[in-house]
């Protein structure tokens, strides 16, 4: 199963971790090193289609979910 939020389509996206202590002295660049940004993702049964299936969505759309279900 890939990484992706079924909902709002978060997906592991590449940046950088920069390293601000810098080991010689500041007359060099701090190094920078590729990184990869994970989704918090959740199992979770919705109803689609009016059927129970099984999905994969982000904290932030269960979240929002959660909220939406409690104020009905």
């Amino acid at each position: 199963m890939s990484k992706v939020c079924y909902i709002c389509k978060k997906s592991t996206i590449a940046g950088k971790r920069i390293q601000h202590k810098h080991a010689g002295g500041w007359r060099f660049k701090a190094p920078k090193t590729n990184r990869v940004f994970k989704p918090n993702l959740k199992k979770v049964s919705l109803e689609v289609d009016g059927k129970k299936k099984r999905v994969t969505i982000c904290m932030k759309c269960y979240k929002r979910l959660r909220k939406e279900v409690s104020e009905k």
